[in-house]
C-alpha cells in the first residue's frame, strides 16, 4: 500500500532538489528491532508508555514497574525506588511530573524522572487504576470504581462520577475542554465540565480499550469491535475496519495524521486515512500480541505481551515522502499568538527550518511552567499549536520556543 505523508524537510542530502516537487520513496527493507527492553521473553506484558522530551517510560503490569530509556529503547533501566505496587496499568506526564497508576497500589508520583517515587492517593478510595488522563493543570484517574479528579498533582482527590452509568474505566482521553471515558461495556461517555457531570456518547454497550484523539477526530479501540470513529465529540460513531482483521484494539496512537492500532494477536496496523482501510505493518515483529503503542521523537514503539519492546522509524512505515519546496521554511521562527488577548483559547503558530528537537512552553508571569505545548523531535516545516486556558487564572503569561540553536520568547495575555 501506497502512502503519502506531507513533508518540508531541509539538509544537504536534499538540497540539490528543491528546485521542484518530488516523491522520493523510502527502503522497506528496514524492519521492527527488538530493543532487548524490559521483561523481555517474561509472563509480563508491557502495558504502557509515557514520553517526556527524550525520556520514554515503560510501565509492566507486574513484577517490573516502570523502566526508562534515554536513548530510544537502545538500553532501558528500572526505575522504582518507593513504588511499592509494580503492577503499572498507565503512565502521564505533566510538565517535570510523571505519574504511574497501579492495579492496586493507587498513584504515584515521581518529580525526577522515576528515581524515587511517592504515593499519592488522598481521597481515592479505589486504587485499581486502569487509565491516567491530563489536561492543564487537572490529573484524572480511572479506576473500577469509577473517575476520579486531582487539581494539585495527586496530593489529594475526588470522586466525579454523576451521570457515569459504568465505573470500570480502561481508558480517557482529553480533547480540548472535552473530557471521555472508554468504558467496560457501556461505550464511551463525555463530561465538559472536568468530570462534574457525564453524557453518554452514541457508542453504547461496547467495551472501550482506548481512545486517542487525532485533531476533531476521536477514536476508540474496542473489545471485539475493532476501531470506531466519530467526528462530533462522540455523539455519532462509525466502524473503520477495513483491513483491520483484528478486532480486540488495547492500544492506539497518533503521528501526524498518521493513526496506528495494535489488536491483540495482529501486530500493528497503519491507517493513513482516519480508518476507512488498514495495512499490516509487522515485518520483523516476531511478538503481534501487542498491549501498548507510542511515538517518540521519529520512532514508534510497541510493547508486546512477552516480547519486551520493539522499535520502528516512522520513515521505514510511511511509504513515501512528498517533498514541497515551496513550503520550506527560510528561518526559524515565533510568531504571535492569535488571538491576543484571549479567552479562552489561542493559536501559536511557528517555523522549523531543520529537523530538530522542539520544546514549546507557557510560563507564567513569575517563570514557573503552566503548560508544555510541544517536547519532541520535528521535521523543518511550518506548525501551529492550540492553547486552551479554561482553567488558568486571567494574567499575561510567556510562551517560549527552544531548539538546538534557536530560543524566542513571545507575550501573550489570558483575558477573562
Amino acid at each position: 500500500m501506497k502512502t503519502t505523508l506531507r513533508l518540508a524537510l531541509h539538509g544537504r542530502f536534499l538540497f540539490m532538489v528543491f528546485l521542484a516537487p518530488l516523491v522520493m520513496s523510502i527502503p522497506l527493507s528496514a524492519q521492527w528491532v527488538d530493543t532487548n527492553g524490559p521483561y523481555r521473553g517474561s509472563a509480563y506484558s508491557l502495558l504502557s508508555f509515557a514520553v517526556s522530551g527524550t525520556n520514554l517510560f515503560a510501565g509492566t503490569d507486574g513484577g517490573g514497574g516502570v523502566f526508562i530509556s534515554t536513548n530510544n529503547g537502545t538500553s532501558w533501566t528500572a526505575v522504582n525506588t518507593g513504588l511499592t505496587n509494580t503492577a503499572v496499568q498507565s503512565l502521564a506526564v505533566s510538565g517535570t511530573n510523571l505519574f504511574a497508576g497501579t492495579y492496586g497500589g493507587g498513584v504515584f508520583l515521581s518529580t525526577n524522572n522515576g528515581t524515587s517515587w511517592t504515593a499519592v492517593n488522598s481521597g481515592l478510595t479505589n486504587t485499581l487504576l486502569l487509565s491516567l488522563a491530563v489536561s492543564g493543570t487537572n490529573l484524572f484517574a480511572g479506576t473500577n470504581g469509577g473517575v476520579f479528579l486531582s487539581t494539585n498533582n495527586g496530593t489529594s482527590w475526588t470522586a466525579v462520577n454523576s451521570g457515569l452509568t459504568n465505573t470500570v474505566v480502561p481508558s480517557l482521553a482529553v480533547s480540548g475542554t472535552n473530557l471521555f471515558a472508554g468504558t467496560w461495556s457501556a461505550g464511551v461517555f463525555l463530561s465538559t465540565n472536568n468530570g462534574t457531570s457525564w453524557t453518554a456518547s452514541g457508542l453504547t454497550n461496547t467495551s472501550v480499550r482506548s481512545l486517542v484523539v487525532s485533531g476533531t477526530n476521536l477514536f476508540a479501540g474496542t473489545w471485539g469491535g475493532g476501531v470506531f470513529l466519530s467526528t462530533n465529540n462522540g455523539t455519532s460513531w462509525t466502524a473503520v475496519n477495513s483491513g483491520l482483521t483484528y478486532t480486540d484494539v488495547p492500544s492506539l496512537a497518533v503521528s501526524g495524521t498518521n493513526l496506528f492500532a495494535g489488536p491483540n494477536g495482529g501486530g500493528v496496523f497503519l491507517s493513513t486515512n482516519n480508518g476507512t482501510s488498514w495495512t499490516a505493518v509487522n515485518s520483523g515483529l516476531t511478538d503481534t500480541w501487542v498491549r501498548s503503542l507510542a511515538v517518540s521523537g521519529m520512532n514508534l514503539f510497541a510493547g508486546t505481551s512477552s516480547g519486551g519492546v520493539w522499535r520502528r522509524p516512522l520513515s521505514e512505515i510511511i511509504t513515501s515522502v512528498q517533498i514541497l519546496p515551496n513550503e520550506l521554511p527560510t528561518h526559524f521562527n515565533l510568531d504571535q499568538n492569535y488571538p491576543n488577548p484571549f479567552n479562552p483559547s489561542t493559536t501559536i503558530s511557528f517555523s522549523i527550518l531543520s529537523k530538530s528537537f522542539v520544546s514549546l512552553k507557557i510560563f507564567d508571569a513569575l517563570g514557573r511552567e503552566v503548560s508544555t505545548l510541544v517536547s519532541e523531535e520535528l521535521f523543518a516545516g511550518n506548525y501551529s499549536r492550540h492553547w486552551n486556558a479554561s482553567i488558568i487564572p486571567s494574567g499575561v503569561y510567556y510562551y517560549c520556543l527552544r531548539t538546538e540553536s534557536f530560543t524566542q520568547t513571545k507575550k501573550l495575555v489570558l483575558l477573562k
